[in-house]
């Protein structure tokens, strides 16, 4: 049984390789209310970061729901889903997922890390590719933006 299997809203995004310096990676995942995130750099001997915390105070589970499933649909088009089939596959370099789930509408993809937009124009689906890439770095900026407000802490 998953996580999210009872909740009506469920993201987690992941992002790593497994390099010189280890198995290193940024993931956050966010179920039933709760905020979860962790990072791993062990770059100059950094250390493992990971918080977590109840987020009830701050988001309301139904209502970021309905927001992110209207930019999913914004992104995605509502009559269109994004198929990450002819993307870039996981590589040395590395791999990014993103699962989302909204009631009864789930996604996850899955491909290798965008290094820049240069990467996307040279994929099989450049456009598939470009609507993943910004829908993560929405995301991405969402997410940070919670971590700053209520961990304290700046994320990399």
């Amino acid at each position: 049984m998953t996580s999210y299997d009872n909740d009506p809203f469920y993201l987690r995004y992941y992002t790593g390789h497994s390099g010189k310096h280890g198995h290193e990676f940024l993931e956050f995942e966010y179920s039933h209310g709760r905020l979860r995130y962790a990072n791993n750099s062990n770059y100059r001997n950094d250390s493992l970061i990971r918080k977590e915390s109840a987020l009830w105070f701050l988001v309301d589970d139904l209502n970021v729901g309905a927001h992110v499933s209207t930019s999913l649909d914004h992104y995605c088009g509502s009559s269109h889903r994004e198929d990450d089939t002819n993307w870039p596959k996981k590589n040395i370099v590395g791999k990014q997922e993103l699962e989302i789930r909204v009631g009864n509408d789930h996604i996850a993809f899955e491909t290798a890390k965008i290094g820049s937009l240069v990467d996307i124009q040279d994929s099989e689906d450049p456009e598939g590719l470009r609507v993943f890439y910004y829908l993560v770095q929405d995301l991405r900026c969402f997410i940070f933006s919670l971590i700053s407000l209520h961990f304290k802490i700046k994320p990399i």
